[in-house]
């Protein structure tokens, strides 16, 4: 299973970005997906997360940072999750990272799979 990230970049201050992050592979089913950051210097950090297998059957909880102004959502079809990021502040640039939790087969496991970092800046 691999995870793709992409749409990040570089915006103004009150701008908006859309990430993206699709799986592939062997995907039995995928449950909780996340978007992560991180700034430089500092531990990665949780900013959104649905925790059910589809944006109406788990909740979504976002950082403090965030909320009101990102939005977290999935499309099962096509295994792919996206953060939608609006009124974008400088303290917003980092390198965003999506988590799929997927179950790759019969048996109940479920591995945990990260996307490989997209960069956002935002400038002042």
């Amino acid at each position: 299973v691999q995870l793709q990230a992409s749409g990040g970049g570089l915006v103004q201050a009150g701008g908006s970005l859309r990430l993206s992050c699709a799986a592939s592979g062997s995907i039995f089913s995928i449950n909780a997906v996340a978007w992560y950051r991180q700034h430089p210097g500092k531990q990665r950090e949780l900013i959104a997360r649905i925790t059910g297998i589809t944006s109406s059957d788990g909740s979504t909880i976002y950082a403090d940072s965030v909320k009101g102004r990102f939005t977290i959502s999935r499309d099962n079809a096509k295994n792919t999750v996206y953060l939608q990021m609006n009124s974008l502040k400088p303290e917003d640039t980092a390198v965003y990272y999506c988590n799929q939790q997927i179950r790759t087969g019969i048996a109940p496991t479920i591995f945990s799979y990260w996307g490989q970092g997209t960069l956002v800046t935002v400038s002042s």
